[in-house]
């Protein structure tokens, strides 16, 4: 049983330095660039209403290059709503170790 432990979290570092060393490659060549995207509560609602508007627009009778432009600003939204949102990402091999310490516990 403890050769099998063992093994397993040999595999599990081993997946995850290598992402690792992958990563830091990449980061010697992108400068990280720090902005500051917060967007009050009512510019988040005020950008929600915008959604619902176009959701609820009669596309229909519209033609191609309306359509996609309204695509695009539905799109933009989103994405600025986004970035303005914080949110913690966990690798996958960060989840699996921690899976494997709650299993173990």
């Amino acid at each position: 049983m403890k050769k099998a432990i063992f093994i397993v979290l040999l595999m599990i570092f081993t997946m995850v330095s290598t992402s690792t060393f992958a990563n830091k490659a990449e980061s010697k060549s992108i400068a990280p660039v720090a902005t500051e995207n917060k967007l009050s509560a009512e510019d988040v609602s005020r950008m929600n209403k915008r959604v619902e508007e176009i959701r609820s627009m009669d596309k229909s009778e519209m033609t191609g290059s309306e359509k996609r432009e309204l695509r695009k600003e539905s799109k933009g939204i989103k994405e600025n709503v986004r970035r303005s949102g914080e949110v913690i990402y966990i690798s996958g091999g960060t989840l699996l170790i921690i899976i494997l310490i709650i299993i173990l516990i």
